[in-house]
């Protein structure tokens, strides 16, 4: 049976490039980057030189870029990170109704500990209101948290002019940068962030290891305490093959990052098109100005879980929102945010195509779906 992977949204297979990046130091080169002979010296030297790049790749200075187990670390870190650092100029942090659960459930877990957290609402496209910002600021603000897009309805936030808000009443401003790296231009000097969050397995690099960039003179707090490891920042063993592919794969992703946006969005149109003209009682979520490789589709009338069931029997695989969430029996809070009934966003589904995409398997899916959704509608 065919298979058709179209939840790159949710993560992607390592590329050849990184994979070839990461052998040697996997077997051959093994040796702890913290040792003093020559293999851990050679360790540490290739630690270094990917750090160097990603530095260079998204605008700023080796001692700017931390290395984490994943994009919920980083976010974790972020904000547990600044909250603690900064109590004693506030308790206030501000975020969106949309965030990746690694936010949302954090600054739960900040209010439970004496923070104050504003959850900002959106639009219908999932957009964020400046002057909803604006308004929210108070004077024991210490943190906004906005991501740059959000992984289920795509959504692409002006992370540029509402960082200028931020930093126009002296507040730190993070963004969850997780979903835009290798499709939109990520700079941090030009968004004017404090803190960036990334992930390598959403652009073809190893699972397991995360980026947070933190700006020179930031004031934030360790979240894993151990030995000197990062600056003395989070301890534990450096993951040098991890780091070394997650260094290439970023380099990759970025310099072909024109050519994939162009692909990925004319293959995501064709499918948008044919589902829209071909399946009815069915839209779109977010507006048209998404990330390119996303699409949520609201099918009228078929529960989500049932229809993506059928899709897997099918050979088609697509996501019901955020794979980290995908455990919960609830309606998706991004779905509800922008005003889907609990019906509705419970008849959604994620669908995300990459490089790899062909026009063949788009409409291979198509028909599936169309398949599917017509027999569980009858």
């Amino acid at each position: 049976m065919q298979k058709i992977y179209l939840d790159y949204s949710a993560t992607t297979p390592l590329s050849d490039l990184a994979f070839n990046a990461m052998k040697p130091y996997f077997s051959h080169v093994f040796a702890n980057a913290d040792s003093l002979y020559e293999w851990g010296r050679e360790c540490a030297y290739a630690v270094d030189g990917a750090r160097r790049e990603i530095a260079s790749l998204i605008g700023a200075k080796p001692e700017e870029i931390f290395f984490t187990s994943g994009g919920s670390e980083s976010d974790n870190w972020a904000l547990k990170g600044i909250a603690f650092a900064n109590k004693d100029k506030g308790n206030h942090i501000i975020t969106t109704q949309i965030e990746h659960p690694a936010i949302i459930n954090t600054c739960k877990w900040l209010e439970n500990n004496g923070f104050e957290v504003t959850y900002l609402p959106v639009d219908k496209y999932g957009l964020v209101n400046e002057n909803d910002l604006k308004h929210a600021i108070k004077p024991q603000t210490i943190l906004i948290s906005v991501m740059f897009v959000n992984n289920e309805i795509g959504t692409i936030q002006p992370i540029k002019k509402l960082a200028s808000i931020a930093k126009e009443k002296n507040v730190y401003f993070h963004t969850d940068a997780v979903q835009a790296i290798g499709y939109e231009d990520v700079n941090v000097s030009e968004l004017n962030v404090d803190m960036i969050s990334l992930s390598a397995h959403k652009f073809f690099g190893p699972k397991g290891l995360g980026v947070l960039y933190v700006k020179k003179g930031t004031r934030i707090d360790n979240l894993v305490h151990g030995g000197h490891q990062e600056l003395a920042m989070r301890g534990g063993t450096t993951n040098t093959p991890l780091i070394v592919g997650t260094a290439t794969a970023l380099k990759n992703a970025i310099s072909e990052k024109d050519k994939v946006r162009a692909k990925v969005e004319a293959l995501r149109n064709r499918f948008e098109k044919r589902i829209l003209n071909e399946i009815p009682n069915t839209y779109i979520n977010g507006n048209s100005n998404r990330i390119a490789h996303n699409c949520s589709v609201t099918f009228v009338g078929v529960e989500s879980s049932v229809l993506l069931f059928r899709l897997d029997m099918e050979g088609v695989f697509a996501s019901a929102g955020s794979a980290c969430s995908s455990g919960s029996i609830e309606p998706s809070h991004v779905l509800k945010a922008i005003g889907l009934s609990d019906v509705d966003a419970k008849s959604t589904l994620r669908f995300s195509f990459s490089m790899l995409t062909t026009v063949q398997e788009v409409d291979f899916a198509v028909d599936v779906i169309k398949k599917c959704v017509s027999s569980l509608r009858n």
